[in-house]
């Protein structure tokens, strides 16, 4: 048990930081990049540098299309450093779309807007507030729902007006912690009688537990040292049961 406290703290420690994983490798990449190029073009560094340093920035930011074999999912270098790069162009060149989306800073300081970005949002709020219709395009970003009871896949946002907007806010989902990981609450504990304890996992769009969830609840009961019951729920209905032993 002192282990699993020990665990908790770790995970609490870092909890900020998975909410910030886009916007920390973005500014990172971004910085890199920017600060490299403004050397080069004052001479400080050679050309061999420069290559050396393109090549492996290159590697970093490569976002493989989703029918590639080597996609697993939105690289979050890419889609940090792309809508850095983005901020700055609106603040330094904006066009009369980002003048529609972006009244508020379209046209502004460009370093002060990046460091206000910064200080004051995370990654599910960033993409929400920052992602522009340009970035979109660039990536070919667009929403399709995979719905298990249905035998098509629909394409929900496209790029349009509306589009941009579902697309915003269905990445932006994406970085919300509470959707990407499952909630799991202790509901009962029978402290009276067996000691048995009763958890039970509330679905987030019918998205089932994963194949790990009998070893989890085998060491859950290892260190609860009694029974161990779980049920998965979806609009108040069990779907599924485990329990250990």
């Amino acid at each position: 048990r002192e282990v699993v406290r020990i665990v908790r703290k770790v995970a609490q420690y870092f909890y900020p930081q998975r909410q910030t994983q886009v916007m920390n490798e973005g500014w990172a990449t971004f910085w890199h990049y920017t600060i490299l190029n403004e050397m080069y073009d004052r001479g400080l560094v050679t050309d061999g540098f420069m290559m050396e340093f393109l090549q492996s920035h290159t590697s970093v930011i490569y976002q493989p299309d989703f029918d590639s074999p080597y996609y697993s999912g939105i690289n979050p270098y890419t889609l940090g450093f792309t809508m850095m790069q983005d901020i700055r162009r609106i603040c330094e060149a904006p066009t009369e779309e980002d003048k529609r989306w972006f009244p508020e800073f379209a046209g502004s300081d460009w370093l002060d807007t990046l460091h206000f970005a910064m200080r004051n949002f995370k990654d599910e709020s960033f993409i929400q507030q920052y992602l522009s219709p340009k970035v979109i395009r660039d990536l070919k970003l667009f929403c399709a729902l995979d719905d298990d009871e249905q035998s098509t896949i629909e394409i929900m946002a496209i790029h349009d007006d509306s589009g941009y907007r579902d697309v915003r806010e269905q990445l932006a989902g994406q970085y919300n912690l509470g959707d990407r990981e499952p909630n799991i609450q202790i509901v009962n504990i029978d402290i009276r009688g067996d000691r048995s304890m009763h958890l039970q996992h509330r679905q987030h769009n019918r998205k089932p537990l994963d194949q790990s969830t009998e070893e989890v609840l085998k060491h859950l009961h290892r260190l609860w040292g009694f029974d161990v019951k779980l049920d998965s729920v979806w609009q108040g209905k069990t779907t599924k049961s485990y329990s250990c032993p």
